[in-house]
């Protein structure tokens, strides 16, 4: 029986490691501070912590940095349900610059890692099932036999009635070739029921340099409900097949956008589950919309993600101050 507010959060978590001073190389960085990470770990927090039921598939290293971050998962109140430990590999680690104007570059050390080490059979296919929104990203479709987990994963909770939520997070030194990455990313595009991009990756799997409609809706396919393109100060826009507009974003001192996407997605995710009519009604929709743009700016204000992501309290703070 499908849980009706539970969200399953599929993919990687990992630590990044975060420069003690911003605007620096990592060859010039004096120190570094571990910052739990992941992008579908930091949406199950993100869940979490707004109120909402959430849980985490994924394999960690069955090493100290990979029991760190299942103690995080479940301290956030996530289910550790979906954990998976692999005593051969190690937890995925990322050495992260903040450039001065809080955006990232990534150094990545997963050769490989445990989350790429998920196979099919290893599934909690129970919890998967009991998911009422299924989320995911494209960082485990790079490489076998996490990419099968994947797929399983996803086919299993469509079957079960979940919605299924993606958000590509093109990580590009991760791919072998951008190619590679447009190619796998949009392999499973039409799956779908809701996809969140940046103003980034939608030039990147479109080719295009205009940030407008047109190019957007080259995103979109007939099985999709809810198209989302972040525009980071400039809010966000949605697509559906009745109606589409733009939201605007608060204004907040940023000092590092780690997390800021996850963020958002985990309040829209969030509020869908408490009330799916939302995704039909526009006025709604644009509440909830500027919710989840309060949350994500919010997280900006912070170093690190998950210490970062915000309470229901804070998000309507923001708005009601702004």
């Amino acid at each position: 029986m499908a849980d009706k507010k539970l969200i399953v959060s599929f993919g990687e978590m990992l630590i990044d490691f975060v420069p003690t001073v911003s605007g620096v190389s990592l060859a010039e960085a004096p120190g570094f501070l571990k910052a739990p990470g992941g992008a579908p770990a930091n949406v199950a927090i993100a869940v979490a912590r707004l109120g909402g039921k959430a849980s985490f598939v994924g394999k960690l290293g069955d090493d100290e940095f990979g029991h760190m971050l299942a103690d995080i998962l479940k301290q956030n109140g996530v289910s550790g349900d979906g954990i998976l430990f692999d005593q051969g590999a190690r937890t995925a680690l990322a050495f992260v610059t903040l450039r001065a104007d809080g955006e990232r570059e990534f150094m990545f050390y997963r050769n490989p890692s445990a989350d790429m080490l998920l196979k099919p059979e290893e599934l909690n296919l129970d919890l998967i099932r009991s998911a009422k929104v299924f989320h995911y990203g494209s960082i485990s479709l790079i490489v076998e036999p996490c990419r099968s987990a994947h797929m399983k994963a996803m086919e299993v909770a469509k079957q079960a009635g979940a919605l299924l939520s993606y958000d590509p997070n093109l990580r590009l030194p991760l791919w072998p070739s951008a190619e590679e990455a447009r190619k796998q990313i949009l392999s499973i595009w039409d799956k779908a029921d809701i996809i969140k991009v940046s103003d980034v990756e939608l030039e990147f799997l479109t080719g295009s340099n205009k940030i407008d409609d047109e190019t957007a809706m080259k995103l979109w396919h007939p099985n999709l409900t809810l198209l989302l393109v972040t525009l980071g100060e400039k809010g966000s826009r949605y697509y559906t097949k009745k109606f589409k507009g733009s939201v605007d974003a608060f204004h907040v001192n940023t000092v590092d956008t780690t997390g800021a996407g996850d963020s958002f997605v985990g309040a829209l995710l969030c509020k869908i589950v408490a009330d799916p009519t939302i995704l039909e009604d526009e006025s709604k929709l644009k509440e909830v919309l500027k919710f989840s743009n309060a949350c994500g700016a919010i997280t900006t204000t912070k170093k690190g993600a998950i210490p970062a992501l915000p309470t229901e309290a804070e998000a309507l703070a923001l708005i009601k101050g702004a």
